[in-house]
């Protein structure tokens, strides 16, 4: 790879529907000089993430849409190329939002802009997934919102992501009783076995809310008291139906949703009867909270508590592909594009 050119992936359009590869486009531009205080840097591994989908669209959400005709945002982990800042030399790891593609240029006088990373006791990938946002976001919701005392059940949508897969971790270590829902017996076997859940339900065995309900039932004997959404729809409904007074549900994620259909609610009077609280959250908008956060995280993935799975395409021209399996529950854990 020329080291003066760049590979970028740019949203070449807007869909209201479900999204294609056409959306994208992969293009080449130049890499200019380095001007006092930046830093290029070249990108190991790009993260893919849900919340994508919605920055594609045009209408009213709670970050700004992706602008048409730009790099398509994400974060990222890699080297220090080059550099012409003090703080940052050549070699060194580093965690930024560069976006989908090769290499980042970054006024690294901008704070925040790029944050070192040690490597010695977390790999470099970790910190897109279970030591960075998805792990971060995992804690917020559950630590700040649904909060569980020790012998409470806590139920995780989209257990085997990287989100619902850390949310159950860290709750089991808080003496919780810990039920996760995903698609197909491989998963939920990776998430009672490997994630050591107490239950896992496969929720393409049960495609209706009466089903869903016994089967959430049968789990959660004493009922559910936190749950952390990342789905929306029927599996909120069914999670509904058995919650306890004054259970907590955390609002991550509506993937029943990204492509514009509809996700009502069928008894929301639950909410009243049950004097329930449900809260959405954006795990940006805390960043007071990333450092406590993140030591945690941290230690748990050095120490070897908290477990984490990765799926890894190759190459950048593979990330649109990715992204569309990813929208489609075809990823396995956190989901990742090897740049190099």
């Amino acid at each position: 790879m020329n080291a003066t050119i760049n590979q970028q992936i740019l949203l070449a359009s807007r869909t209201e529907a479900e999204p294609t590869v056409d959306n994208f486009r992969l293009v080449e531009t130049p890499l200019a000089e380095l001007e006092d205080g930046q830093v290029r840097v070249r990108h190991h591994y790009l993260s893919l993430d849900p919340y994508m989908r919605g920055r594609m669209n045009e209408g009213r959400s709670y970050a700004q849409p992706q602008p048409l005709g730009e790099v398509m945002i994400g974060g990222t982990v890699g080297e220090v190329a080059a550099s012409r800042n003090p703080y940052f030399a050549v070699g060194d790891a580093v965690v930024g939002m560069g976006g989908w593609q090769l290499y980042q240029t970054v006024d690294a006088k901008q704070r925040g802009a790029l944050q070192k990373v040690d490597t010695s006791q977390v790999p470099l990938p970790a910190y897109l997934g279970a030591v960075g946002m998805p792990g971060v976001t995992a804690w917020y919701g559950l630590t700040q919102i649904i909060a569980p005392q020790a012998g409470e059940t806590v139920v995780v949508s989209a257990a085997s992501g990287a989100v619902g897969g850390a949310v159950g971790q860290l709750a089991k270590a808080r003496g919780a009783r810990v039920v996760g829902l995903a698609g197909g017996p491989e998963k939920c076997a990776y998430v009672s076995g490997e994630l050591g859940f107490d239950a896992c339900i496969d929720y393409r065995q049960h495609p209706d809310l009466k089903s869903l309900s016994a089967a959430l039932k049968a789990a959660c004997p004493n009922g559910i008291d936190g749950h952390f959404e990342n789905v929306g729809g029927l599996i909120l409904d069914a999670v509904m139906l058995r919650a306890n007074a004054f259970s907590r549900i955390a609002f991550c994620g509506m993937i029943a949703g990204y492509n514009g259909e509809p996700i009502p609610m069928q008894n929301p009077s639950l909410i009243l009867v049950n004097r329930m609280k449900l809260q959405g959250f954006i795990v940006s908008e805390h960043m007071a909270l990333w450092p406590q956060a993140l030591k945690e995280l941290a230690e748990a993935v050095a120490s070897g508590r908290l477990k984490y799975r990765e799926s890894i395409a190759e190459g950048l021209a593979g990330a649109p592909q990715a992204f569309l399996g990813l929208l489609k529950g075809r990823n396995f854990g956190k989901q990742l594009v090897k740049l190099v």
